[in-house]
């Protein structure tokens, strides 16, 4: 498995890098995204993941871990293929993608050409809760779910605390959002104790 690839970058097109690295020149399938953060540079490192099918072995890059975990995730989704996700990848960051997706925004991500209903409601259900426990969702901007800056230490260790207890992840991470966003400087075991009187 590659897990990444490190060289200088020969070709540039908004859909496609390619990287020389050890005499070899790989080809890669990027984002927009990724098109953005490496326009410019001699030499980039990029995070692979490998499609590997009977008619092409085809690699695709990322310019952070946390766009290929997104990636990764897109694609174990019924009817969401590499391209598909490659597509959402390039009309959203990662961090509008969680946003939408955690919100359950069902129009936002209907809007991503390629993408109809069943496929957004799809997304939906299948990875709200996968995205908290990854903790790709750290990455959602002010103005996004996390509006306010929270204690991320207190926040993580509470959600974990009641992930452990049973609760599903997305719904906790919310809760305690909301409760440190009021009440900042709360230990996590009071987050907890609150948390527990307000989960569904």
């Amino acid at each position: 498995m590659i897990e990444y690839i490190k060289g200088e970058l020969t070709e540039l097109s908004p859909a496609m890098a390619t990287v020389e690295a050890a005499g070899v020149g790989y080809g890669l399938n990027i984002s927009l995204t990724t098109f953005s953060a490496i326009q410019g540079k001699k030499e980039v490192k990029l995070y692979v993941y490998e499609s590997i099918r009977e008619d092409a072995h085809v690699l695709f890059g990322f310019v952070s871990k946390k766009e290929r975990e997104m990636f990764e995730l897109l694609i174990t989704v019924s009817g969401v293929g590499p391209n598909t996700a490659r597509m959402m990848l390039s009309s959203m960051s990662v961090a509008e993608l969680c946003n939408a997706i955690s919100r359950g925004d069902e129009r936002l991500i209907k809007g991503i050409k390629g993408i109809g209903k069943m496929t957004a409601q799809r997304i939906i259900v299948d990875l709200r809760d996968k995205i908290v426990a990854l903790g790709i969702t750290d990455e959602i901007p002010a103005g996004g779910t996390m509006a306010a800056p929270v204690n991320n230490a207190v926040k993580d260790e509470a959600v974990s605390a009641l992930t452990m207890l049973g609760f599903a992840p997305a719904p906790t991470q919310k809760v305690v959002v909301a409760i440190l966003t009021e009440q900042p400087d709360l230990p996590v075991e009071q987050v907890v104790k609150l948390a527990l009187k307000q989960i569904k």
